[in-house]
């Protein structure tokens, strides 16, 4: 189950997200929080030092039974800007950018792996339709 918290007046719909989560048969709660820049700037520096603006950050936490499976936070000021550019939904750029913040949660890294987790992204855009995956925007393919 997706434990929303929005921080934003933008109307989230969790049924693509949820069903993103069943396709990969989690069991575990994840934590979604949905921020401005100014907020997921924030927590890039005291997290990452990073002082700069991004769409997604991801979180997990140590496996635990009772405990979630970790937090996505996505910028929506980001996923409405990038959904501008690439002329699609918001609705789907956030489901690309929940993918891929889930998919770190899992276990995978793009910056160290040889291709799993874009592999998997890829499955995952293909079945549910969505847009370009993160990695490919990110290599400018």
């Amino acid at each position: 189950m997706i434990l929303l918290e929005n921080q934003t007046n933008f109307n989230i719909d969790t049924k693509i997200l949820n069903s993103i989560v069943n396709y990969l048969n989690i069991s575990k709660d994840i934590e979604l929080l949905i921020v401005n820049n100014k907020n997921i700037r924030s927590l890039n520096r005291e997290y990452r030092d990073k002082d700069i603006e991004t769409d997604v950050l991801s979180f997990p936490l140590e496996d635990i039974d009772f405990m979630p499976l970790g937090s996505i936070v996505i910028s929506i000021d980001k996923a409405k800007e990038m959904s501008e550019l690439y002329k699609h939904c918001i609705d789907n750029e956030i489901a690309l950018l929940f993918t891929h913040g889930l998919l770190h949660l899992l276990g995978y890294d793009h910056e160290i792996d040889n291709g799993e987790m874009r592999k998997k992204e890829q499955e995952i855009i293909e079945y549910f339709n969505l847009p370009k995956s993160l990695i490919v925007r990110a290599k400018g393919e």
